[in-house]
């Protein structure tokens, strides 16, 4: 890249996170709400261990977060992208967490990229596996006035109610849905 394009990256970023910040009617969001909400999905973290990667407001005070997806980002680090509740109050956006030794246990055997679902389930099997890990299933996708159907293939098995990750047929895309039955999931957009 050249100099004055490097130069016009840094000054866009930089007027971008000031009009972000001084957004009148527009709170910021704290590390100390992104790590309760990261606390919640699962995994225990400080607000000390959590990195804005840019700066972050939503339309009101302490708004309610909700953790969309986890994944290791480097050696003792994670990257957990968060949602407003409802999604209307901010805009998605990206944390990074630094891992303790007690977070690295939680976290299990991941390997690079690789979506940490377990640390998003919503509750442990509660019934049997409806859903195989290689079965092609419907995706539904909803968000604001957005409906799509995607057929997908399971990467892992999940009893009604849990959240599982799904791949494209492609394998290109990656999602997260929660198992209705035995051949639909539901997810966000």
């Amino acid at each position: 890249m050249t100099r004055f394009g490097l130069i016009s990256v840094l000054a866009f970023s930089a007027a971008m996170a000031s009009s972000a910040a001084a957004a009148p009617g527009h709170a910021s969001i704290t590390p100390t709400e992104v790590a309760a909400a990261i606390t919640d999905a699962g995994m225990k973290v400080t607000s000390e261990q959590v990195t804005f990667l840019t700066d972050v407001v939503a339309k009101s005070d302490s708004p309610s977060l909700k953790v969309q997806s986890m994944e290791q980002w480097g050696d003792h680090r994670m990257k957990v992208r968060l949602d407003c509740d409802p999604h209307e109050q901010c805009m998605p956006f990206f944390v990074a967490v630094q891992c303790s030794q007690e977070n690295e246990a939680q976290q299990g055997s991941l390997a690079p990229g690789r979506s940490s679902a377990a640390l998003l389930r919503t509750s442990a099997a509660s019934g049997p596996i409806v859903m195989r890990a290689g079965s092609q299933v419907t995706l539904l996708l909803d968000g604001g006035h957005v409906h799509i159907r995607l057929s997908v293939v399971c990467l892992e098995n999940g009893a009604t109610g849990q959240t599982i990750r799904v791949a494209s047929r492609d394998h290109k895309q990656t999602y997260l849905g929660r198992v209705m039955d035995e051949a639909i999931l539901k997810g966000s957009l």
